[in-house]
């Protein structure tokens, strides 16, 4: 698959895919793992983190479900 093959749906979901990952980076894993010493301690703080990511994927992809099972009442 060339770049030119891409279209502008999939390379805003490419780079929508990378903002949340940066932003799980940035935001949610170093202010965990830099909290901690022992390695065993931020791989464990690095996983725990994983269901912070969960809740917030479930609850977004719950509001988006919501919107457009609403979307006829309010179009």
């Amino acid at each position: 698959m060339s770049i030119a093959a891409i279209s502008v749906t999939n390379a805003a979901i490419i780079l929508a895919v990378g903002a949340i990952v940066v932003g799980y980076l940035a935001f949610i894993v170093v202010p965990a793992c830099s909290s901690y010493s022992r390695l065993w301690e931020k791989a464990a703080a690095a996983f725990l983190t994983t269901f912070i990511l969960a809740g917030l994927i479930v609850t977004g992809v719950a509001i988006g479900a919501a919107l457009v099972w609403s979307y006829d009442r309010w179009a």
